[in-house]
């Protein structure tokens, strides 16, 4: 069997995934990976290129919401700014330290997208403490488990990744690539859930120490995300119809490249 598993525990976190022995192996290619996270200038640069597609990607969706009269521009100018701060950055943990300044910011403006009074000012992780942690939380580990499942496919290693620290018995890489597509598979979908009335507060079980979706919201998420990852656009560069899924894909592919030295790495952004 040569496809990867991914399990979630009744409450829909992620538990663990079963990885197949993998069966496109490059030795050139994992030396590549690991000469690039041991030199430090080099792993910089290149996480420096997720987290700018991460904000780019935030900033994409906010714009779309200000075209539809939502008042985010102070938003829109503070993550704009932010941005230069990107790629003057020394250190992994000082880029972290910036990405969690524009999240912050981007999950303050939330409140203005949804078109219902909804329970959420911050990014609440362990546990989730509302229905929007809660969705955000489930739908982050699917998109982590589909980024994982696509990398498998490629001949790159997931365990070697340069955003996130390369840990044992974690696929560190996956968390890399999904926070590129966390803005399309994640934030957009909590927006449809919310805005379209197909998930509501008593869609979830709260307790004083944590707050999860019930088995029925569940499928519904996960029926929407399915749909999501089967939705198609016309790439720009190869002027054909792919999936969302397939996008994952490619930007492996792309990581491959810059890794291989045969072209830079530009992180996906979107323009829909």
């Amino acid at each position: 069997m040569k496809i990867p598993v991914h399990f979630f525990n009744y409450y829909g976190y992620y538990t663990g995934s079963f990885y197949p022995r993998e069966q496109n192996v490059s030795g050139t290619l994992l030396i590549k990976q690991v000469n690039v996270y041991q030199d430090s200038t080099k792993r910089i640069k290149l996480a420096q290129k997720f987290v700018f597609g991460a904000a780019e990607n935030c900033l994409r969706n906010l714009k779309y919401y200000q075209r539809r009269n939502k008042d985010l521009m102070t938003e829109i100018n503070q993550i704009t700014a932010l941005e230069k701060a990107i790629f003057r950055t020394v250190s992994i943990p000082e880029l972290m330290g910036v990405e969690g300044d524009f999240h912050r910011i981007y999950y303050s403006a939330w409140q203005k997208i949804f078109s219902e009074d909804i329970d959420f000012d911050k990014r609440v992780r362990r546990p989730p403490d509302n229905l929007v942690n809660a969705l955000i939380s489930f739908l982050n580990m699917m998109t982590y488990s589909v980024c994982l499942s696509e990398i498998y496919v490629t001949q790159l290693n997931p365990t070697i990744s340069y955003l996130h620290t390369s840990l044992e018995r974690r696929f560190s890489l996956g968390l890399d690539i999904s926070e590129i597509f966390k803005p399309l598979l994640v934030d957009r979908i909590v927006f449809n859930l919310i805005n379209k009335g197909v998930i509501k507060e008593d869609d979830v079980e709260k307790n004083s120490n944590y707050c999860y979706l019930k088995p029925i919201s569940l499928r519904k998420v996960t029926q929407m995300f399915d749909e999501y990852l089967q939705k198609t656009i016309t790439h720009r560069q190869l002027h054909r119809k792919v999936s969302y899924r397939r996008l994952i894909r490619l930007e492996c592919y792309k990581i491959i490249k810059d890794l291989m030295g045969e072209e830079e790495y530009q992180p996906f952004k979107l323009w829909w």
